[in-house]
């Protein structure tokens, strides 16, 4: 089994919006946790692109990206991830090579297909909602383009993006963005944290499509993980009932803030609700420290992946930033940080 000191420890930070906050209160929130990271060793710190959802607030990803690595000099700072479709490929090289350019061999640019958003905010966003992320492949050679050398005669470029060291990854919930990372020799990155049903399908499909190419010699895997950590098993369970009902509310089609937790009212369930949480917590780990490490233990034995990045969602930020101190302690990152990619 992989010692859990070998394995890079990542954070996956949605700014999140409690209820009774602010989105600057959140803004705020991330710098702390973003700087508390990078004092702790954890490797990178990303920032996930999603629209009109009142309980997230890092929707403007790239702007954010900035903010927090202004903020702090040595950890990583990128998205996991931009939805390309919801842009011109000349726009995000345009903004990443920015931000590469004012924090060098710092930024990741982790990319996705999903709208990230209903299907009315998709409209909004300009996407067409038939078209379900297939363009993906267009658009990324597209933008891969643009972080290239030009070459001889080009007449559209982004100036800022060229010549710098901008890491590609793609993020994926199913095997179409692992099959396509393998295939062009890009990092892989799967949302274990919200569908853990088809991670071993996917990585595994990465794996064995995986053809090296200039970036990449072999398969690199990260692995989203929804995770609390308390001082007790009964606590960490009640504390993740915020988090589980956040949930419920976007299955039903009305996203809200973060509210305070309420275990009593996941006692009062459907089986259409029973069914989506089992769906959709079957990977996350909440529990105290010792069943959360012999957890990552089990998790990095079934998959090898080559890093993991958390998600923490829980209404009090003081819970969330002790949840991350204590996994830090588990991975022994002050102690040996690991090298990784970019």
């Amino acid at each position: 089994m992989t010692p859990l000191a070998d394995v890079p420890f990542s954070i996956l930070d949605l700014s999140p919006v409690v209820a009774g906050d602010s989105v600057s209160d959140a803004f705020q929130n991330t710098v702390r946790l973003a700087k508390l990271a990078e004092e702790l060793g954890y490797n990178r710190f990303w920032l996930a692109e999603h629209h009109n959802m009142p309980g997230i607030a890092s929707s403007a990803t790239a702007v954010l990206i900035g903010h927090v690595a202004s903020h702090t000099s040595m950890i990583r700072v990128g998205s996991g991830g931009i939805m390309l479709p919801n842009h011109a490929p000349l726009v995000v090289a345009e903004q990443f090579g920015t931000l590469a350019s004012l924090h060098p061999n710092r930024i990741d640019l982790g990319i996705g297909r999903a709208p990230g958003t209903d299907p009315e905010t998709t409209l909004a966003l300009r996407r067409q909602p038939t078209s379900l992320g297939q363009e993906l492949p267009a658009l990324l050679k597209e933008l891969r383009s643009y972080l290239s050398p030009p070459y001889p005669g080009q007449r559209v470029r982004s100036i800022q993006s060229e010549g710098k060291e901008i890491p590609i990854w793609l993020l994926g919930s199913s095997g179409y963005s692992a099959e396509l990372a393998g295939r062009l020799g890009l990092p892989f990155s799967f949302a274990g944290h919200f569908a853990p049903e088809q991670m071993m399908y996917a990585i595994d499909l990465y794996r064995r499509v995986f053809t090296p190419s200039e970036h990449l010699e072999k398969p690199y895997v990260m692995m989203g993980v929804n995770l609390l950590i308390a001082d007790s098993v009964e606590e960490a369970n009640e504390l993740a009932s915020s988090q589980i009902l956040s949930f419920l509310s976007l299955l039903k089609g009305a996203p809200r803030q973060m509210e305070p937790p309420k275990p009593e009212s996941l006692k009062h369930l459907n089986l259409q609700e029973q069914a989506f949480l089992h769906q959709r917590l079957q990977s996350s780990i909440f529990g105290d420290k010792d069943l959360v490490t012999e957890k990552i233990s089990e998790l990095l034995g079934r998959t090898h992946s080559d890093e993991l990045i958390f998600n923490t969602m829980v209404y009090d930020f003081d819970v969330r930033l002790e949840s991350y101190r204590i996994l830090a302690d588990i991975g022994n990152l002050r102690l040996d940080p690991s090298p990784s990619i970019g």
